[in-house]
């Protein structure tokens, strides 16, 4: 499923935020954990906004995440919506699948890709990723501050801290990052033609050929390298391919929009950042809690039903596309006091930022290293950083499924 196909058939309110970036966008609210959603394509989904109704949806076998077997009403364009017939449940296919896009698998083919992967995620690689993050993370704010005393800080840090971590857990030449990074962007923007989104598509897919079959003659110490050389069940060339491009996607806009906005955040809630500053040892409540207010995934999570299901007291046939509405279910106020309130003394309760279920984020460890040395290292060092234009003229990502900010113009004495 393309998350800029999902951007355009959605309402228009419940992908672009409001006044306030940091709150879920206006049309996320409304009766009821589960409710109808009519998309622009014609086609009736379910929309999913509350917390337990969330986990149920994504922890159950009965909801695919197939889409290659089932087919996903948020990826239908109006023609092909009015020729399904309604009466009739979608019927999968039982072709064995050739690709590595793990997260749009289910059992047992997911198991096997998501088992080779975690293998990788080894303790070892992520005690030496953190000390990397730290050298990357300190490097990045020196530069900034020797250059100057203001800074973009997308440019400057946010992106480049997760973009170098990724590079090197993959085994990808930093040099290369514009590239992935450009055709990246046009591939997650609801603005890109299709003929752009094809030549960016076929451009991302050629790096990582050519990434894979370097690896293959000569074998590092890095994720990639793993899975081609040291794994007992191998992997074709087409599935490292996609298993790369997931991963390299996933680990560098996810993070890099959480510390811009994170930030911009604290930046705009002083109380909070004052409250950081005064007890560091807050960081890993204050990384969680980020996570929960803002939520940058927004409707980019969605299942297909394979059989009549409840949820929440709704009745949803066989064949059905269920929504995640992830910002609003981390805002559930049956789930939180005070849900609309960045809290970082808030006790710590489970969210939803990294999905759940068989499907959770495999880097999430990774991700929560990154802000939480990031941010860290951030406040420290930089103790009056402070936005340098107003905050209504800072530039968010509303045409993007994953949200953030384009850039952060900051200052410091």
């Amino acid at each position: 499923m393309s998350t800029t196909a999902m951007r355009r058939i959605l309402p228009v309110d419940m992908v672009e935020r409001g006044r306030n970036p940091f709150d879920p966008p206006p049309g996320l609210r409304g009766e009821g954990a589960v409710r109808p959603l009519d998309l622009l394509n014609g086609a009736r989904a379910w929309l999913v906004t509350g917390f337990e109704e969330a986990r149920t949806v994504l922890s159950d076998a009965r909801f695919s995440a197939d889409k290659v077997r089932h087919r996903d009403a948020t990826s239908l364009q109006p023609h092909e919506v009015a020729e399904m017939d309604a009466a009739e449940p979608l019927k999968a296919e039982v072709a064995e699948r050739e690709d590595g896009l793990f997260v749009f698998m289910d059992p047992p083919e997911h198991t096997r890709l998501r088992r080779l992967l975690t293998g990788q995620f080894t303790v070892r690689r992520m005690r030496e990723l953190e000390s990397r993050v730290r050298e990357i993370a300190v490097e990045h704010i020196e530069a900034m501050k020797a250059a100057g005393t203001e800074a973009d800080l997308v440019s400057a840090f946010a992106l480049p801290l997760p973009s170098l971590v990724i590079c090197e857990l993959l085994g990808v030449d930093y040099a290369d990052r514009a590239e992935f990074q450009e055709r990246t962007a046009v591939g997650l923007s609801a603005n890109s033609t299709p003929e752009e989104l094809a030549r960016a598509r076929a451009g991302l897919y050629a790096f990582m050929r050519r990434l894979v079959a370097g690896k293959r003659s000569n074998p590092a110490d890095d994720l990639l390298s793993g899975l081609i050389h040291d794994v007992e069940s191998p992997l074709t060339d087409a599935q490292l391919v996609d298993v790369a491009l997931v991963l390299l996607n996933a680990g560098h806009e996810t993070t890099a929009n959480m510390l811009g906005l994170g930030t911009f955040a604290l930046l705009e809630h002083p109380d909070q950042l004052a409250v950081l500053r005064a007890d560091p040892g807050l960081i890993d409540n204050a990384v969680e809690e980020l996570l929960r207010f803002l939520s940058i995934i927004q409707l980019g999570v969605s299942r297909v039903t394979t059989e009549p299901v409840t949820v929440g007291g709704v009745d949803i046939p066989a064949g059905t596309t269920v929504v995640i509405a992830t910002p609003e279910v981390n805002r559930d106020p049956r789930h939180w006091p005070a849900p609309d309130a960045l809290d970082l003394r808030r006790s710590r309760t489970p969210h939803l930022a990294f999905g759940h279920g068989v499907h959770q984020c495999l880097g999430q460890q990774l991700a929560r290293i990154e802000m939480r040395i990031g941010l860290g290292e951030l406040i420290s060092r930089l103790p009056d950083l402070r936005l340098a234009v107003p905050a209504a003229q800072v530039p968010v990502r509303n045409e993007m499924l994953i949200f953030g900010v384009h850039s952060l113009p900051v200052t410091w004495s």
